[in-house]
């Protein structure tokens, strides 16, 4: 498996795609970064939403044709199956991931979550993981409070599924993020 960050669509268990810890998941807007991204991460999630549907299909096709670890897509499940991605991850407020799972049978599927109610309530419906946060103050989310350590400690804690941990990760952080129990970690900037 080496760098990858999910297993073999083709596994044993008949299971598609899951993650596989340490997780370095790279949130990226187009093919180029993306592809940049990956000689440090062991996952990409492409989470253009700039872009049109043609676009971004374009984007996916590329990055999941040269990327040498698996992509996910940012909400979109029809750019998912067009451009056979490992999977998507949802926002907080996108369709159910039941609905996904649907469309995508066993492809990983994730749900960015602000809460443990709301991490509880995506396990319960069946995600492979959460991305949890902003655990510190972000750029990308500045409107948004940081959560903190502790709350990633407690969701960590509270499910059986990966947390990553999302929000002003850097270098630095990210033994924080290991210590607090998450799976891994989520970013933009850092990646960059």
């Amino acid at each position: 498996m080496g760098r990858m960050g999910a297993e073999d669509p083709a596994t044993a268990s008949g299971r598609g795609p899951r993650l596989v810890a340490p997780v370095a998941m790279a949130v990226v807007a187009s093919a180029g970064a993306g592809l940049h991204a990956a000689e440090r991460a062991t996952i990409i999630q492409l989470r253009a939403p700039g872009l049109s549907a043609r676009a971004l299909e374009s984007n996916a096709t590329e990055l999941v044709a040269a990327s040498p670890v698996p992509v996910l897509i940012s909400s979109r499940c029809d750019i998912v199956v067009a451009t056979s991605a490992a999977g998507v991850n949802l926002p907080e407020r996108d369709i159910a991931v039941g609905d996904a799972r649907s469309l995508l049978g066993q492809r990983l599927i994730g749900r960015s979550v602000h809460s443990l109610e709301a991490a509880l309530q995506a396990e319960r419906d069946s995600a492979d993981f959460v991305i949890f946060g902003p655990v510190w103050t972000s750029e990308s989310h500045a409107d948004s409070a940081a959560a903190g350590v502790g709350a990633l400690a407690e969701v960590a804690r509270a499910l059986r599924i990966a947390v990553l941990a999302i929000g002003g990760v850097t270098e630095e952080r990210i033994a924080e993020c290991h210590a607090a129990g998450a799976a891994g970690y989520a970013a933009i900037r850092l990646f960059q």
